[in-house]
């Protein structure tokens, strides 16, 4: 298939149910969904009230993975049953965190388990279009959605008149420019509706004033995918597949200094150690591991002391940190912090929207101040200064995109505040010039 070689780990602590399929040739034709369980899920739910359709959801414990972490059936019963603009289902398929890569291969290997939860999630709330948003550089993967949306169409699982039901639903692609900013739901909808990608104000929230106006459902693609094995083995199967509040499982994204990189799926409250040391097989080369981003790139740093922690939202929460979007990403005694800190500034600097004064500014002020400490021109109080003006980004933008580049800085400085005051009394960078004389 076209793309990329399969990302997938392999691992006996695996639990695979939405990577199930992955395997399996030709794992993306309707035929090879159909012999495994494909659209049986619609076929019941179908059957069902869409309240209770979202009562099953809701009782999953199913919580949004693209971040925020939120009750998903909790999310869709915030639409309103009765609404005289047309409500519509958008699936966030804007994948952009670093360290997070996921979704593609939802998409490439098992686009037909996506299509089916959008179209559950549109009969639970009584809509009848449907949007795939995919980020402009995942352009490749809108043939293989694509074809799987014409296949869908041809045997009636998308159109008029659902196998009979009476319910008609229609869904299709639209693609992103390669905006970061686009992946927060309400640029998405800008977006989507040919302006700009910028931030709405909430509320309203696009529950009940979204898309053209209407009420929307905004899911990521990885939450939309369990949406099918919810409804076709019960609430109470998905729910103790994971940790209390937390049900079912998760794809974690293992990058950076490990020995089986790779994306695994894996129960939520998995602990971390467990999947640093057994699944991921352990920092290489005999090196000791200095920290680890938990969820992507956005989520506060944790120590090598840190990692003693179920990975499930609440858990990882109580300890100062997010879950995110998933994307763990390992790093070794060799690293250096401070590089690590410029290094996340520079993306978030880049893909700020602009439009709020706190990040646009902010953002830029970070990078400039994170970079002179590589540059030998740190002053004695930078680190304050870049920790200011971290705190005065946090919880002061329109979207999540501030607080996003303030986090990891603030943890960073905090908790590796020693390597930055080296590189002050230095005037160079010690790891860089280790790397210089081994070589």
């Amino acid at each position: 298939m076209p793309g990329y070689d399969n990302p997938m780990g392999n691992s006996p602590l695996e639990v695979k149910v939405i990577s199930k399929r992955f395997a399996l040739p030709n794992s993306a034709s309707l035929d090879v969904y159909l012999q495994h369980d494909g659209y049986q899920a619609l076929k019941k739910a179908l059957a069902t009230k869409p309240e209770d359709v979202i009562n099953e959801v809701k009782n999953s414990g199913l919580r949004g993975r693209g971040g925020a972490g939120f009750n998903t059936g909790m999310k869709w019963s915030f639409v309103p049953k009765q609404s005289a603009k047309l409500k519509y289902v958008v699936c966030n398929a804007d994948e952009s965190e670093p360290g997070t890569c996921k979704d593609r291969p939802l998409m490439e290997y098992d686009p037909h388990q996506l299509i089916e939860g959008i179209i559950i999630s549109g009969y639970a709330i009584q809509a009848h279009q449907g949007f795939i948003y995919v980020r402009g550089e995942y352009r490749y993967l809108l043939e293989i959605v694509d074809r799987a949306l014409a296949e869908a169409y041809a045997r009636g699982y998308l159109g008029k008149n659902l196998l009979g039901s009476g319910f008609d639903f229609d869904l299709c692609t639209h693609t992103g420019a390669g905006a970061y900013e686009c992946g927060e739901e309400t640029a998405l909808l800008n977006s989507l509706e040919g302006l700009r990608g910028y931030p709405r104000i909430k509320p309203p929230f696009p529950a009940v004033l979204g898309l053209y106006g209407g009420p929307t459902v905004i899911n990521n693609v990885e939450t939309l995918s369990n949406i099918p094995h919810i409804i076709l083995n019960g609430a109470g199967w998905y729910a103790k597949l994971g940790s209390p509040k937390n049900g079912g499982t998760r794809l974690f994204c293992l990058s950076g200094h490990i020995s089986r990189p790779g994306i695994y799926e894996l129960p939520m409250g998995f602990p971390l150690r467990r999947m640093i040391e057994e699944v991921g097989g352990g920092v290489p080369r005999g090196k000791r591991l200095k920290a680890v981003i938990p969820g992507g790139s956005s989520c506060p740093v944790l120590t090598a002391e840190e990692i003693d922690v179920a990975m499930d939202y609440d858990s990882v929460a109580k300890i100062g940190s997010m879950l995110g979007s998933g994307g763990v990403v390992i790093m070794d005694e060799d690293t250096c912090m401070v590089k690590v800190a410029g290094r996340i500034m520079r993306f978030y600097a880049h893909e700020s929207c602009g439009w709020c004064i706190p990040c646009r500014e902010g953002t830029s002020w970070l990078k400039r101040l994170l970079e002179r400490f590589h540059s030998g021109g740190a002053l004695p109080d930078d680190p304050d200064t870049a920790l200011d003006v971290a705190y005065n980004i946090l919880g002061k933008t329109l979207c999540p995109l501030g607080d996003a580049a303030a986090m990891p800085t603030i943890s960073i400085l905090q908790k590796f505040r020693h390597e930055f005051e080296e590189h002050l009394k230095l005037g160079y960078c010690p790891y860089e010039k280790k790397a210089v004389s081994v070589a």
